[in-house]
């Protein structure tokens, strides 16, 4: 069965939503420019209530200041986009946290096995568009993926209208979603929440 994180949560509401509905992670935007940013003493109140593993989403946060976000927040992994990611994870291997090593994906380029990404970290493919780091609603064309080898996580405008296909189309180890379940930028609706886990667990 499709491992499923929900990302970019900002609410309880979202949250339980999220948990209710079956989702096996969720993750929390420290980024500031994004419209799901929280600060550190939000996404540490809700990480508190969170009861499945709970991920910091990073943007060129640097290793030496990770270990203090995670301690702040009492996350249980980290997905650290741009520059520092390759040490970010390393660091997270040798502390014991769960990482995400995020690979963008032009929509028109081949991709190439992830062969940089150390053992024990799951990569995770995501839409390269704009110079953003996630949330864009975008797809690439899934393809690009036929020749990577080992479990990873498929991201980039993924909803319930289509991640069934996505899933049929690459058999990935895990799915994570974000913009597309939202009513607006930054807030998430339960009903689409619910409905994406749905369908991904049953793809």
């Amino acid at each position: 069965m499709t491992w499923v994180k929900v990302c970019g949560i900002t609410s309880a509401d979202a949250l339980r939503a999220a948990q209710d509905g079956g989702a096996d992670a969720v993750g929390f935007v420290i980024a500031p420019h994004s419209p799901r940013s929280l600060n550190l003493f939000e996404a540490a109140g809700l990480i508190a209530l969170a009861t499945v593993p709970a991920y910091l989403v990073s943007v060129d946060l640097p290793s030496r200041e990770a270990e203090g976000v995670m301690a702040q927040t009492g996350a249980d992994g980290i997905q650290p986009h741009g520059l520092h990611g390759l040490d970010v994870v390393s660091l997270a291997m040798e502390r014991g946290w769960s990482a995400l090593l995020p690979i963008p994906v032009d929509v028109s380029a081949p991709v190439v096995g992830p062969a940089a990404v150390p053992t024990g970290v799951v990569p995770l493919f995501d839409t390269a568009a704009g110079g953003r780091h996630g949330g864009t609603g975008a797809t690439f064309e899934w393809s690009l993926l036929s020749d990577v080898g080992g479990p990873f996580v498929l991201a980039g405008g993924l909803g319930p209208d289509n991640v069934r296909e996505a899933v049929a189309a690459v058999r990935p180890w895990g799915v994570d979603a974000s913009s597309r379940l939202e009513a607006a930028p930054g807030v998430k609706d339960p009903d689409t929440i619910r409905a994406f886990i749905k369908e991904a667990k049953s793809a």
